[in-house]
């Protein structure tokens, strides 16, 4: 599980590995507490009152070396985040991850092992660069993974509303493909050089946490304004609302056609 959302409290980890109904935290505080005798696992800071563990590079190489995981080489600890402060946000991820494999995928706890954090996009062309908190590498039958982003409640308005039309952007390039003397053409950069399974943009999951909830919704409505006309597909919802099990509100539709109108084709050879 720290493997693949880097860090977790006891609660967490508990949520995962113990029975409905059990209090598995004392079980997994002493396996911790082994992990760490061992090296494997460490504790870099709290989220309130909750230490906040993460698998050291000694714990990352042993499932490496075990194959437990899809071979993640670029992959930290997150150690470094937690120290900087941004633990809180890192637990809310990893809440977030669990209350959808909970909820929408119904406790299949084997699909931990399809999750990514802070996952990078980028075209080096343009400049744009952003980091995805989480990605799902389940397929569906049109894309082969799903994208998640969360505001625990610390961003601006405005800037969360550009972060998720930094996805448009990122959808929205093409570049320009044929031999030189040929008539060419060109294709959308995340399908030729990304996703090249998919056959439409992944969906993006936006989730609002870390304040009250009357307060996410306000914001929820606000984000929803802020991205009115976007033509990727962006699904929000609150924290609670997805823990609780509650539907997603769908506040953005995949139009590649228009998406294609809106953004400038790139010049051949």
């Amino acid at each position: 599980m720290l493997g693949c959302v880097r860090i977790a409290t006891v609660r967490q980890m508990a949520q995962v590995i113990t029975e409905e109904g059990s209090d598995g935290r004392s079980y997994v505080r002493r396996a911790m507490v082994e992990l760490a005798k061992l090296g494997l696992a460490e504790t870099n800071g709290k989220d309130g009152k909750h230490q906040i563990w993460n698998l050291t590079p000694a714990g990352q190489k042993a499932l490496a070396d075990g194959n437990e995981l899809p071979a993640r080489p670029k992959a930290g600890t997150g150690a470094k985040a937690v120290r900087a402060g941004f633990g809180p946000h890192a637990v809310a991820v990893t809440d977030t991850i669990l209350a959808y494999t909970e909820t929408v995928l119904r406790g299949r706890w084997e699909y931990l092992t399809d999750w990514q954090v802070e996952v990078n996009h980028a075209i080096k062309e343009t400049g744009l660069s952003f980091n995805t908190d989480a990605v799902l590498a389940v397929p569906t039958k049109t894309s082969e993974v799903r994208l998640f982003e969360l505001d625990n409640g610390t961003m601006s308005q405005a800037r969360l509303a550009k972060e998720v039309w930094d996805y448009e952007r990122y959808a929205g390039h093409r570049v320009w493909e044929g031999a030189r003397g040929t008539v060419g053409g060109t294709y959308p950069f995340w399908q030729r050089h990304r996703y090249t399974r998919s056959t439409t943009f992944p969906r993006l999951h936006v989730v609002l946490a870390g304040k009250a909830e009357h307060l996410l919704d306000n914001r929820l409505q606000a984000l929803t304004a802020a991205v009115h006309g976007i033509t990727i597909a962006v699904w929000a919802n609150t924290l609670p609302r997805l823990q609780r099990g509650e539907p997603w509100y769908e506040i953005g539709v995949d139009d590649p056609h228009r998406r294609r109108s809106r953004y400038p084709e790139p010049v051949g050879r």
